[in-house]
């Protein structure tokens, strides 16, 4: 049975006459709010400034949601194109007028209001007035604004081209470069290894081409942090971020104390597969056992939710909600995008989730992961738009936190077969989102640090790769077979505006496990303190959402708890490697 999510409740379709009045209030919206910059500086201007915009962001939300939900589902249809390049042109005309205002903002003193409704918005409005800190004149802003879309933008395209066209010769056939990402999952050893040789091999056709747009975008993120006046691109990343650098700091030092760990568990997997220098890259994620669970959606939606309700009953009753009010488009099918995500709708109080669900364990544990981006959403319901726009780093920890109910029920009920299985898929996704992440920081850093000197070649770019590789895998990996190209198709490096696309994986999975780790001790009684946890995530620096639970994420000793979280699963892992390999 095809299972599609239901839309009606945002609009009925492009040509419902709510959804054309509703484009015309956005435009008289934004005729009004232009006028906030001319306005006299009293609290009552400021108060109703906060009320307009949040309507307005959640007029926005609505309009574009539909949209681009629309798209995700039928990448042909012609309406939704249509309309998403007018709601962008709309919105594009107001970034001078938004500018202006954030100005007005400022010449606020913040610590003096009285009225209750600014208050509850303090933080935002504060955070508003330290980025402005960092803004050039209008006409500055305006001349970078336009010199971006022939800068990075346009390079950022071109690198996109370049990777979609990719042609990648195997065996007399060529094939899309995705299609060979995706044999690094295969069952056959000769098919994984042959794909790896295949692709490394195919970089020279865009390696310097790729490589001019690294060093363009990378030069411009540069050049904007000095005219801006941060200390460093970094440092403009980690006030986007809510974060401060001692909090990055401990973290990125437990993760570095943490690589011998994971240095073992590619050990032992290599040795599980017949290897005695290290795992080849290409066998990253080979299997080591096989399985036959199969999980069509309704066993599996039904496991989630029976899972979900030993947490709270307000999680159980949000997933089975979502379930049965066909919140959820299931499978995949021609013209729809594949992956999966949850698109939060706090302009209605609900969300909607897109699955490519294949009856496999993987999409149970998808299933789990995207309900948590919702419930984190639902948790954020209480709040008022501008309260609600959380930071990356925090952006994967509710779901991260569900996938983790979910694994650890699946571990209880398995066999020593299965639970070898879920095992090392759990392994598998921590040591990318550790031991991979950080490489990726290392090799950041380094690019930025070099790039400031120049452009770096082809073979500097290499180098600095497979230095971080080494790094941080060590051992654990054959020196022999390490993946210098890891910079051309990862689109999170180019990205001129948000730098350092790396360590937020990292934060968030850890601190979700540090979260099941106080739900461990805390039991039921932990439930109220989480969804409190979740809904001031978009009102605080994360510094202060920790403490809301009694963390200090400034303390070496919470991390270091999530990390022994995952050791605890590496001496399991290898207990069952010995008993079934």
């Amino acid at each position: 049975m095809e299972k599609r999510w239901n839309l009606d409740q945002l609009y009925l379709s492009f040509q419902d006459q709510s959804f054309l009045n509703d484009i015309e209030t956005l435009k008289q919206m934004l005729e009004d709010m232009q006028e906030y910059s001319q306005k006299e500086k009293t609290e009552d201007n400021l108060k109703s400034y906060l009320e307009q915009s949040n309507q307005f962001s959640d007029l926005v939300e609505k309009l574009y949601a539909f949209i681009s939900l629309t798209m995700s589902s039928d990448t042909t249809n012609q309406d939704a194109l249509k309309y998403s390049s007018v709601i962008e042109n709309l919105l594009a005309g107001f970034a001078d007028a938004q500018a202006k205002i954030d100005r007005w903002i400022c010449q606020f003193d913040l610590d003096h209001i009285q009225d209750s409704y600014i208050q509850e918005h303090l933080f935002v409005l504060k955070e508003t007035q330290e980025h402005n800190r960092y803004l050039l004149s209008d006409e500055g802003e305006k001349i970078l604004a336009q010199m971006k879309t022939t800068g990075s933008s346009a390079w950022l395209k071109y690198k996109d081209q370049l990777i979609a066209s990719m042609k990648v010769s195997m065996d007399g056939k060529e094939y899309p470069l995705t299609e060979v990402l995706n044999m690094a999952y295969s069952k056959d050893k000769e098919v994984r290894k042959k794909a790896y040789e295949a692709e490394i091999a195919s970089y020279l056709q865009v390696e310097q081409g790729v490589a001019s747009a690294l060093n363009a975008i990378k030069g411009e993120a540069i050049t904007s942090a000095n005219l801006r006046g941060y200390e460093s691109v970094l440092q403009r990343t980690l006030i986007d971020s809510r974060m401060s650098q001692k909090t990055l700091d401990v973290l990125i030092s437990t993760m570095k104390k943490a690589l011998p760990m994971f240095e073992r568990y590619f050990q032992l997997k290599a040795q599980a597969l017949g290897y005695t220098d290290g795992l080849p890259w290409y066998e990253l994620y080979a299997p080591i056992v096989e399985s036959d669970m199969s999980y069509p959606f309704e066993k599996g939606s039904q496991f989630v939710v029976e899972q979900f309700y030993t947490f709270s009953k307000h999680l159980g009753d949000y997933a089975k909600k979502a379930i049965e009010n066909q919140w959820i488009d299931v499978y995949p099918r021609t013209g729809k995008v594949g992956g999966a995500f949850c698109h939060n709708l706090h302009c209605i109080q609900e969300s909607r989730f897109l699955l490519n669900y294949g009856n496999e364990f993987g999409d149970t544990i998808t299933l789990g992961h995207e309900l948590g981006h919702g419930f984190h959403g639902e948790c954020l319901n209480t709040q008022t738009a501008l309260n609600a726009d959380y930071p990356m780093p925090i952006a994967e920890t509710a779901s991260t936190f569900c996938e983790t109910i979910i694994k650890k029920a699946a571990l209880k009920s398995a066999d020593a077969k299965d639970k070898l299985f879920i095992l090392e898929n759990e392994l598998c996704d921590c040591a990318q989102v550790i031991v991979d992440i950080y490489s990726r920081y290392l090799f950041e850093s380094r690019l930025i640090e070099k790039r400031q000197e120049g452009p770096l070649s082809v073979e500097e770019i290499k180098a600095l790769m497979l230095e971080a590789q080494k790094e941080a895998y060590g051992h654990g990996l054959d020196h022999r077979y390490l993946h210098p190209y890891m910079w051309t198709w990862k689109p999170h490096y180019y990205e001129a505006d948000y730098a350092f696309y790396n360590f937020p994986y990292a934060f968030g999975l850890l601190l979700a496990k540090g979260l099941y780790g106080l739900y461990q001790k805390q039991g039921a009684t932990f439930a109220d303190t989480y969804e409190h946890f979740l809904s001031l995530t978009g009102k605080m620096s994360l510094e202060d959402v920790g403490k809301s639970v009694g963390i200090d994420l400034q303390d070496p000793a919470f991390w270091q708890n999530s990390i022994d979280m995952i050791k605890g699963d590496i001496d399991l892992f290898e207990k069952l490697l010995k008993q079934l390999v």
